[in-house]
């Protein structure tokens, strides 16, 4: 019997299994390079802690659920020379995570605000967060159907756990029936917990009557922007390039 196949059995029960995929060929190098026992370890162990590194942030992108593949590297940013790119790119650092602030994108539809938030949300899944992207609108929803089963509590702890949530298009439609007090509740448990992302194509001043109560919005609002970075986006469309006299920029 081969060594490996005396080393399967124990590499399973280790739960070191994926060295078995670079293993003959760190041998192969440690016989023609001559290394040294520590040096042939310290290779293997590399592999795996790349091999597991690489598992988490596909795990961590795929539970963000992304509307699609986003990146500040392919975000046009002479399309609209007012977009504040300093501010985005400090964003991008990721640090406001770290100090649970949030991030408010405003402006018109079409200037980049969606791509701009998932680009910064694939950021911090590469750095190791925690991420959820949603739209405000599918968020709202999932919550009502979770009042309809009784799993309220539990759903809540989709848009509540992670480092960073990020909110699509909030106030794109009016709230209605209880999504005004789910929506306070989230910035509520998430505040001074956890980050936020939240684009939307209105006036800050435009939030508070979405809310349906003065003192709710209120509440809602203080808590919103206490630790907020505010970013005003203008410009034309990305989708509607011609009226803006730019070449098309595959973009949302």
């Amino acid at each position: 019997m081969a060594v490996t196949d005396d080393l399967i059995p124990y590499l399973k029960k280790l739960r070191l299994s994926g060295v078995l995929q670079t293993l003959d060929l760190r041998t192969r190098e440690a016989v023609d390079d001559n290394l040294s026992h520590g040096e042939f370890l310290l290779r293997l162990c590399s592999d795996e802690i790349e091999r597991r590194e690489s598992k988490q942030l596909s795990m961590r992108l795929r539970k963000a659920n992304f509307d699609g593949a986003k990146s500040l590297e392919e975000f046009e940013w002479s399309f609209n020379p007012t977009v504040p790119k300093a501010k985005i790119v400090d964003l991008a650092t990721c640090s406001f995570i770290d100090r649970k602030e949030n991030a408010l994108l405003l402006g018109p539809t079409g200037v980049g605000k969606s791509h701009i938030a998932q680009a910064i949300g694939e950021r911090a899944c590469r750095a190791g967060y925690s991420t959820c992207y949603t739209s405000a609108h599918a968020m709202l929803s999932q919550l009502r159907g979770a009042r309809a089963d009784d799993s309220l509590e539990k759903r809540m702890l989709r848009f509540t756990s992670p480092d960073l949530l990020i909110i699509d298009d909030l106030g794109l439609r009016p709230l209605e029936r209880d999504e005004p007090i789910d929506l306070y509740e989230i910035i509520r448990a998430r505040y001074e917990r956890g980050a936020m992302i939240v684009t939307s194509n209105r006036a800050l001043e435009e939030w508070y009557p979405m809310f349906l109560d003065e003192l709710m919005a209120s509440a809602a609002m203080d808590r919103l922007l206490h630790h907020a970075h505010v970013i005003e986006m203008t410009g034309g469309s990305f989708r509607n390039p011609k009226a803006h006299g730019a070449p098309a920029a595959a973009l949302t």
